[in-house]
């Protein structure tokens, strides 16, 4: 620690209270402390002698044997016992020492955190639908941040706690994902609430199910093929100012007899790769996590509904250049999987 530039050399401390376990009272009272002083008093306990500390301090010996005095005399306690073999702490020194070394340790802290110089960290934020394209996008932007600090938020959830998190927890971006018949309902209530938006991309949903899918060989699969399977689907539709029922009705119809619902998007791999029984509606998903899983992608043309993925945030905010750099990797990763 340097303490050739601290500008306020005393430490008022109004009281420090030390325990004298032999008479059993406390003692102490208002005291000026030299922080220099109180420095070296720590570097002789260290060294146990006053010619080693000096060497470490370079000072004169009589020079901290003054300046020790001076301490002792501020504090009216004996520190060091003296002797020919060295400097030894007294039980009130100890106790003195391990009080300095705690005010020493926060004095460096100040000066880390006020006088060294700190990089900004640059922070990224975004809530997105639980899309393998964007995860894929995101993971291509993670090598791209280079070296400085940095914290990257992101965030997978259904558009309500996208918005939500904008709004309320300082999420700098969210993409939200709905079908395009409910584009009013969106529409009126980002305006409503001060969001900008900006679409990503428009698209029908795909089937991906296991190679091991008893329809997985089919050259068309139909509405009709999949109800003898398993859908995986999320349970949390949202659209704003529509009864949750009657959206989830409309997401998930009664024309499937079995469905395990799953919020997170790990697991539902996991289900889909080793429960070939299983299937699950998505958009495109890039062939390397299709392989990496033993999944196949397959249109079915009865599903006609298209959804609108659409990026969201405040109006008066400017978007960074990590905001950038992330938004280019998703539209490479809608030219390549779309």
């Amino acid at each position: 620690m340097n303490f050739d530039n601290i500008r306020l050399p005393f430490l008022i401390i109004p009281r420090i209270k030390f325990f004298d376990y032999h008479t059993k009272k406390e003692w102490g009272g208002k005291i000026n402390l030299n922080i220099l002083h109180m420095k070296y008093a720590v570097e002789v306990a260290n060294a146990g002698s006053l010619n080693r500390a000096s060497e470490e301090l370079l000072i004169a010996p009589p020079n901290l044997s003054r300046s020790i005095k001076e301490l002792e005399a501020d504090l009216g306690i004996m520190i060091f016992d003296r002797s020919s073999k060295g400097m030894n702490l007294t039980r009130r020194g100890e106790e003195f020492v391990h009080y300095a070394k705690k005010i020493l340790e926060q004095i460096d802290d100040v000066e880390r955190a006020f006088k060294e110089p700190q990089p900004e960290k640059r922070q990224f934020s975004i809530s997105v639908p639980r899309a393998s394209y964007i995860a894929d996008a995101f993971v291509r932007f993670s090598r791209e941040i280079g070296n400085d600090p940095v914290e990257l938020y992101y965030k997978e959830t259904n558009p309500y706690r996208a918005i939500k998190n904008i709004l309320e927890v300082n999420y700098r971006l969210g993409i939200i994902r709905y079908a395009t018949g409910y584009d009013k309902y969106f529409v009126d209530t980002l305006e409503e609430k001060g969001l900008a938006s900006e679409l990503v991309v428009k698209f029908h949903y795909v089937l991906i199910m296991s190679k091991n899918n008893p329809i997985a060989q089919k050259d068309t699969i139909h509405f009709d093929d999949l109800k003898q399977l398993i859908e995986i689907a999320h349970a949390d539709p949202f659209v704003p100012t529509l009864p949750s029922a009657i959206v989830r009705k409309e997401e998930l119809p009664d024309n499937i007899q079995r469905r395990i619902f799953v919020f997170e998007r790990g697991s539902q791999f996991y289900l889909l790769s080793d429960n070939p029984e299983t299937f699950m509606w998505v958009s495109p998903v890039p062939e390397k996590i299709l392989a990496r899983h033993g999944l196949v992608q397959r249109e079915c043309p009865d599903n006609m509904k298209v959804y609108k993925d659409v990026l969201i945030y405040r109006k008066n905010y400017k978007l960074s250049d990590l905001d950038n750099k992330f938004i280019t990797e998703v539209h490479k990763s809608i030219r390549n999987n779309f």
